[in-house]
């Protein structure tokens, strides 16, 4: 038993596609002079990701959530000025509305040439982006335990934060389209259950042991231990396009963790679920969002998600009150009645469709949407 309480740290990361504002499409290969500058003015907190049209950014260890909404928002401002300087565009969003994975070029880095090479077309069609939240439990045991109670709310997490309906022009259909690219590769999914932390590491040594893996960085769970850092990295989420549902989903996942580590001070815990139900919630997140309910796994039901929602909330709302994550927790039923990031994107392809215009320019219109929400409000 832990008896200090963990220091409740967040670092938040998010990725973003460069688009060109004229053509509406990706940045297949931006000049070497935009990374540069972003470097310049942002340091280490900026890097390139698998595919040249990318970009990823990572918040300071930040001691409270208003820390870190002013860093994704000096972050997210700073590299959209960058790239307005080229006539670019970031964007804060999970898939490109209709760029073609087979166009893209990959950055020219040993850990991504290795990784296309072992896992081919899997690893080339990921032009996806993801929003990850680190919490720091400097206990390696409480980590552990806690990794195996917060699966339960993974799906939730997703719900709240869909922003991939899109896929090269198509509307796929799911408000995450991102999850099904990604599960096609290895170690992805939700995260295995184990009894301590050794066994966690005998489980990963096997897989460096055997030349599989290089480290545990290779693991690429919704949900896992970092591997450069003493937190816990959830991964499950979409990017949030509105700044301020990503604040709110950086706060939920903090409380959570704040929630589920109280329960265990007074030594009670979350029920561990079987991760084939898990999963049944998670697919219905992918394909739903909220729109359609999730299985209340204790009552054996569908539950409409504003019902799981308010009980959440109430779960953690004193967790909130001790971190200062209050306002950020009461927006989250703003989610819900403003919809998604998939939801409105959705939203903005069927009016242009239903104002007369064609599908690729009601697909450039959501871009448009889609430049102008990363950066509203920061």
């Amino acid at each position: 038993m832990s008896l200090t309480e963990p220091a409740f740290t967040l670092g938040v990361e998010e990725e973003y596609l460069l688009v060109d504002r004229e053509s509406r499409d990706l940045v297949t290969d931006p000049p070497p002079e935009l990374m540069q500058e972003c470097v310049k003015l942002c340091g280490s907190q900026v890097s390139p990701e698998l595919m040249r049209s990318q970009i990823e950014i990572g918040t300071v260890v930040c001691q409270d959530i208003a820390q870190a909404e002013a860093e994704l928002k000096r972050l997210r401002g700073t590299i959209s000025e960058v790239c307005a300087r080229f006539g670019y565009a970031p964007l804060a969003v999970s898939t490109h509305p209709f760029a073609r994975w087979l166009e893209q070029k990959q950055t020219e880095k040993e850990r991504y040439t290795d990784l296309t090479h072992e896992m081919q077309a899997a690893a080339r069609r990921l032009l996806i982006c993801g929003m990850h939240v680190h919490v720091g439990i400097d206990d390696r045991e409480l980590r552990i335990d806690l990794m195996n109670q917060l699966g339960y709310f993974l799906p939730h997490l997703l719900a709240l934060s869909c922003s991939s309906p899109f896929w090269e022009g198509e509307n796929t259909g799911l408000k995450s389209y991102r999850l099904t690219v990604f599960d096609s590769l290895p170690r992805t999914g939700l995260p295995e259950q184990f009894v301590s932390w050794a066994e966690y590491e005998r489980h990963i040594g096997i897989l460096e042991n055997a030349g599989l893996i290089e480290d545990a960085s290779r693991i690429w769970w919704d949900l896992r231990p970092s591997a450069r850092f003493p937190t816990l990295e959830t991964r499950i989420m979409d990017v949030c396009t509105n700044i301020h549902h990503a604040v709110s989903m950086a706060a939920l996942n903090v409380c959570l963790l704040r929630m589920l580590y109280r329960l265990r001070r007074s030594n009670q815990r979350w029920r561990i679920y079987a991760s084939m139900l898990i999963n049944e919630n998670r697919w219905r997140a992918m394909r739903y969002s909220f729109d359609e309910g999730m299985i209340d796994l204790a009552l054996g039901e569908v539950v409409p998600f504003r019902e799981l929602l308010t009980e959440v909330i109430g779960f953690v709302w004193e967790d909130a009150e001790a971190l200062g994550c209050t306002d950020a927790i009461a927006r989250l039923p703003s989610i819900f009645e403003e919809g998604t990031s998939a939801h409105r994107q959705i939203n903005v392809y069927d009016e242009a469709i239903a104002q007369g215009s064609s599908a690729p320019e009601a697909l450039r219109q959501v871009v448009d949407w889609l430049i102008k929400e990363t950066v509203r409000d920061i």
